[in-house]
């Protein structure tokens, strides 16, 4: 079938129950509310343009049981069945207009909580040994990571991991953007995840990173023999109202904290850490040397 003139095609029902990210998180309370809401209003537009989900669901080119779950609040709608129904139900960009409402539940709880208080933060002291720090990754880095966890990830799985890292970075960007502090192991930046071709993009992106105003990053080099990061990474997100909330496996098995006592602890490791690294502008030369080697 067509919609203006374009094939469609309908997927299958076995396609549309086995496709990751349309699922929502029964415990997300939030979420639900969005896309239950959502999904009202696609069937109260149906409706009202006299259209049976039968109907609807060939124009759209999605099979019935996905239509009940998306109006029923049960299934998250992709940005392009949003789009399709706009054009069916003739609504003039108001149901489109709706991708903004949904694109934000798309992402994981824990990834959206992060990223909210990543957002109140006036500083953040972030150590990673494993990898390069997410806040720091371009979307090739972050893809070449999430299709090597094992078990494999499906593309959509991919494709949402990606985005909501990317949609992370606004911390960077915002008028009143925190001070950030990071800390890199050497190796993280010498193992070429990805290729030779997404790890030099990687490096370009640490040097224009590193010239923000706020931001300081700092590589650990490999022939220290004293390191106080041997306890796994380190974050910690400090708050304009004197509160603040750190993170670290070495601490509370790796729950957040906002215990003073612990947060020193936190805060007295990534001191010393930072102490032990390269300073930012031998970071610097380091990366650039590393670039001439890629």
């Amino acid at each position: 079938m067509s919609v203006n003139g374009e094939a469609v095609r309908v997927r299958t029902e076995a396609e549309q129950a086995d496709e990751p990210g349309w699922e929502v998180d029964p415990d997300d309370d939030w979420a639900l509310a969005v896309v239950t809401t959502v999904g009202r209003q696609l069937r109260l537009r149906r409706e009202a343009a006299g259209m049976r989900v039968g109907e609807f669901a060939v124009a759209v080119g999605y099979g019935e049981d996905l239509v009940y779950k998306i109006e029923g609040g049960k299934r998250i709608p992709r940005p392009e069945y949003l789009d399709t129904a706009d054009e069916v139900l003739d609504a003039a960009g108001l149901i489109s207009a709706m991708k903004e409402d949904v694109k934000r539940v798309r992402y994981p709880k824990k990834v959206r909580d992060l990223a909210q208080m990543e957002a109140r933060a006036v500083e953040l002291q972030l150590y990673d040994p494993l990898n390069v720090h997410g806040l720091l990754q371009t979307a090739e880095y972050a893809q070449a990571l999430f299709r090597m966890r094992r078990p494999r990830y499906a593309d959509e799985e991919v494709e949402r991991g990606v985005a909501a890292r990317m949609a992370r970075k606004v911390v960077l960007e915002r008028a009143s953007a925190p001070e950030l502090s990071f800390v890199q192991d050497e190796w993280t930046l010498r193992r070429r995840l990805g290729g030779a071709t997404v790890m030099r993009q990687q490096l370009e992106h640490l040097l224009t990173i590193a010239q923000l105003p706020n931001v300081e990053i700092q590589v650990m080099p490999m022939d220290r023999e004293e390191h106080a990061g041997v306890d796994g990474s380190i974050e910690v997100l400090k708050f304009d109202d004197g509160t603040a909330v750190g993170r670290s496996p070495g601490v509370a098995n790796g729950r957040p904290v906002t215990d003073p006592r612990q947060l020193r602890i936190l805060e007295l490791r990534y001191g010393i850490i930072r102490a032990q690294a390269l300073t930012p502008r031998e970071t610097t030369a380091f990366i650039e040397q590393l670039l001439g080697e890629t």
